[in-house]
């Protein structure tokens, strides 16, 4: 899942969206990675943002995507490895996910992924207005308690902020098994002025969308009986 939870019931108004940052003890490649690699790839929010989000990358991209809370980076990694020519900001403060991507990263030598090792919004804040071709947030926690909902990502304000960084036509990609965050995704989007909601027929939800690359969670969701919702909102 792509947000961790601590401490969910701190009252915190400018909340983070994740909570625990560590869990099992890393192997020793794994800490080497995160020691040596992850500071040639990690991004600097308190820097000056670029005019251009593909600056980031080089001269070769033609167009950035992010990926809120990537878990183990199966999916990241396997789109960085088909559009090499797009670039690809991974975000995710989970020391064991950076550690996992970092290891496919170095495996198959992917050069178009950039990662952020912090919390979303604060990085959708940075990003200059209109930057990015498409967002994805694939299982986030749904912070399933009333008390917590607060801590979901998908909130008025994230949704504002996620329509300032996305071009016209970008996308916003939403994953999920559990049906009321799913509801709470819909209903929060449908009052935007910013997104339409792009299915026309009922598999176009319940389906995956082509070429999409199951992560090691959706399977495990699977195995379980809980179907995921594949929704995909249009930046107007």
């Amino acid at each position: 899942m792509s947000e961790r939870k601590s401490n969910p019931d701190r009252d915190d108004s400018e909340r983070a969206f994740f909570g625990r940052r560590k869990g099992h003890k890393l192997r020793e490649h794994q800490a080497e990675l995160v020691d040596h690699l992850l500071p040639h790839l990690a991004l600097d929010i308190h820097t000056e943002a670029p005019a251009d989000a593909r600056e980031i990358f080089g001269a070769e991209t033609e167009d950035v995507r992010i990926e809120i809370g990537f878990g183990g980076g199966e999916h990241l990694a396997a789109e960085a490895q088909k559009f090499p020519t797009t670039g690809f900001v991974g975000c995710e403060p989970y020391v064991n996910g950076m550690a996992k991507i970092l290891a496919q990263i170095e495996a198959a030598n992917i050069g178009n992924i950039r990662l952020f090792a912090g919390d979303a919004a604060e990085l959708l804040a940075w990003l200059p207005r209109a930057s990015l071709s498409r967002i994805d947030l694939i299982h986030p926690d749904p912070w399933p308690k009333r008390r917590h909902w607060k801590r979901r990502f998908v909130q008025d304000r994230t949704i504002a902020a996620m329509a300032r960084v996305l071009k016209r036509d970008g996308e916003f990609r939403f994953v999920c098994d559990i049906d009321d965050y799913c509801a709470w995704t819909l209903s929060h989007l449908a009052r935007s002025q910013d997104f339409v909601w792009l299915a026309e027929r009922a598999d176009d939800f319940r389906q995956p969308w082509a070429g999409y690359t199951m992560t090691r969670y959706g399977r495990k969701a699977a195995r379980e009986g809980r179907k995921a919702a594949y929704l995909r909102f249009r930046r107007v």
